[in-house]
């Protein structure tokens, strides 16, 4: 039942996150004629190229079959089935809410307010939509895949990389034609100011991907001395799941010997540890800590650039 419910969960987060991503783009960046880069990013330069002909979530269905493919490959069904159910929800939201969001709405949020202020909020809903979706194990398709297969092997920032894949894709819409929704023909200048927003959106995606990945990620290290160790140490086993430390002291200043509880956790299970001592033994002396990285069991997995056999 617990297992259940935890799926239900992350399907449930990976929804929302999809639905920011898709919101960003059908709000603030496609009426705008914005560009991005990934799967997205080449999915918009084809729609405009095309005059609306072909929607941007037609095309980022259809690319995203192989890269879905060779990630069933190397991450393994359980990424294939998330990613394949993100991909989808994605690919008909792209296509649904470009026809269904009342334009006044969009002329107020987007249009009104400029290209410069759309590309700011498009990029903070679009990275925090990846962030959340990949928190949990899926993604939003194209690049975000090639990171992940990437990121498996070797302790490189999903956000850089897909930094460097999209300045490729970005610089390549200046060679495509491209028609606004009332189907006038963007000129030269018009396109290299929108590839400088473009640039502006994956930087700023980009940078709230990788603060969003890492926070949920940090870690911390805590000390707690209390005479009533042995209580503490069970419930944080127990109620936490925690591995605990006991680790042999000395206090200078009684010159008694004590002991002290080492604890390594995640820096989103921090206030429950606390109340969790606190109920405890209200006196206990607790130091806190954030650590940079924690490799092992129940944390993350160094990675050596070599399949594990």
């Amino acid at each position: 039942m617990k297992k259940i419910l935890v799926t239900i969960k992350e399907y449930a987060l990976i929804t929302l996150g999809i639905l920011l991503f898709v919101l960003g783009w059908s709000i603030f960046l496609l009426p705008n004629n914005l560009i991005g880069g990934g799967v997205t990013g080449i999915s918009s330069i084809i729609q405009y190229a095309t005059g609306g002909a072909v929607k941007a979530g037609t095309t980022y269905f259809v690319i995203n079959i192989a890269l879905v493919i060779a990630a069933l490959v190397i991450l393994g069904r359980n990424f294939g089935g998330k990613t394949v159910y993100a991909i989808v929800i994605a690919s008909v939201g792209l296509n649904l809410f470009q026809g269904i969001i009342p334009e006044n709405i969009i002329r107020q949020l987007a249009l009104d307010n400029g290209k410069l202020m759309s590309t700011i909020i498009g990029g903070l809903m679009v990275g925090v939509g990846i962030g959340v979706t990949m928190s949990q194990g899926g993604s939003t398709g194209g690049t975000d895949i090639i990171a992940l297969i990437i990121n498996k092997y070797r302790n490189v920032s999903p956000g850089r990389m897909l930094l460097a894949m999209d300045v490729v894709i970005i610089l390549s819409s200046m060679i495509f034609p491209s028609y606004t929704s009332s189907g006038e023909l963007m000129n030269w200048a018009d396109k290299f100011i929108t590839v400088v927003y473009a640039f502006v959106l994956v930087a700023i995606s980009s940078t709230v991907l990788d603060f969003y990945l890492s926070g949920s990620r940090q870690s911390v290290q805590l000390f707690i001395l209390s005479g009533k160790y042995q209580e503490i140490a069970d419930c944080i086993n127990n109620d936490l799941h925690r591995g605990v430390t006991i680790l042999n002291g000395k206090g200078w200043y009684t010159k008694q010997d004590t002991n002290v509880i080492m604890v390594l956790t995640r820096k989103t299970d921090l206030t429950a540890l606390l109340k969790l001592v606190k109920a405890i033994d209200a006196n206990a002396f607790i130091s806190v800590s954030s650590v940079t990285g924690v490799y092992g069991k129940g944390f993350e997995t160094f990675k050596t650039g070599k399949k594990n056999k």
